[in-house]
């Protein structure tokens, strides 16, 4: 990792839709060459934050600087500078993919030798030569969102923004999306900075920032992050999960927590306690995992509860 300024500077973030706080006092950097990504449920604020990078929105309170350019004053000096790829699609599907990459390189005055050549490169690079001449309605998932990339990657930003990318992919078409975007970072220096609420797709990031209801309450590598959760993780089906809790406080003197009608210990050398916990609460226990720590331990640890989508009825 390199030391220039960051790609993405955010000072004590906040946006509120009426009433609803979106954002909360988000401070961040993103380095330049990393894949970053904002993970989060829905409902955590991801939408609102890509949004305002993507500067669709104007900030309400704080401070944006992405590429060095102050948001929103120097918006339009940046969206030349900046690729998006919005989850929502963006594509004309009466048209084929070249006629598609056409009208996006006229938004940004390409034509002639270069356009040509940046298109062939594209196409090669993305696997989309022989798809060319074809209309956008007949390809499938995996192939349009290949032709997203296209539209994003033609002016050749040195900032790559993905809106929960993977949403309706399947397996093989995920990982071709991310061997591309891994391309893009190792041999083109692009910063990649994406949203997703998909915790395994997060392990693959160099740094996350992990958001709930507006706050940023985790910043790291994947496996620094996990390396913070104090140790392996027991979780425990049980019909009476405050019981039992009790039983593990008073009788082990072990930090057990109920959440959501299971009850949740974190340990080092976990399975060692296991027998003893099935001693102390015997017939009560339906059953025992004991588990390494992951992501949504991390978020429980910082959150209290399980990474679940919010219905809050509003954009976040």
């Amino acid at each position: 990792m390199n030391h220039r300024c960051p790609a993405i500077e955010l000072g004590d973030v906040r946006f509120a839709y009426g009433d609803h706080r979106a954002l909360d006092g988000v401070s961040l950097e993103v380095q330049p060459g990393e894949v970053f990504i904002f993970l989060g449920p829905n409902g955590g604020g991801k939408t609102t934050l890509f949004r305002l990078l993507s500067t669709l929105v104007p900030p309400q309170q704080g401070s944006i600087r992405v590429l060095g350019h102050e948001l929103p004053r120097q918006a339009a000096a940046l969206r030349r500078r900046m690729g998006v790829v919005f989850q929502a699609p963006s594509l004309d599907k009466k048209l084929t993919v070249e006629e598609n990459l056409n009208y996006q390189a006229a938004l940004y005055g390409l034509r002639g030798n270069q356009l040509q050549q940046r298109k062939q490169l594209l196409l090669e690079q993305l696997k989309l030569s022989d798809r060319r001449r074809q209309i956008v309605e007949q390809l499938s998932g995996g192939l349009r969102r290949r032709v997203e990339l296209a539209k994003g990657m033609l002016h050749q930003p040195e900032l790559l923004l993905l809106d929960e990318p993977s949403t309706g992919l399947d397996p093989g078409a995920r990982a071709d999306l991310w061997k591309y975007l891994l391309f893009l970072r190792d041999e083109l220096s692009v910063t990649i900075v994406l949203t997703t609420h998909l915790l395994e797709e997060a392990e693959r990031a160099d740094r996350i920032a992990i958001l709930d209801c507006g706050k940023l309450v985790a910043l790291g590598a994947p496996d620094e992050l996990k390396a913070t959760v104090g140790g392996d993780t027991i979780t425990i089906e049980t019909a009476a999960p405050e019981t039992v809790v009790d039983q593990i406080r008073s009788q082990l003197g072990l930090a057990a927590q109920v959440l959501e009608q299971a009850v949740r210990l974190e340990l080092p050398e976990a399975h060692q306690w296991v027998p003893r916990i099935v001693e102390v609460a015997g017939e009560r226990i339906k059953s025992v995992q004991v588990g390494k720590p992951t992501l949504e331990d991390v978020f429980i640890d910082k959150t209290g509860h399980r990474f679940v989508s919010l219905e809050t009825g509003t954009r976040a």
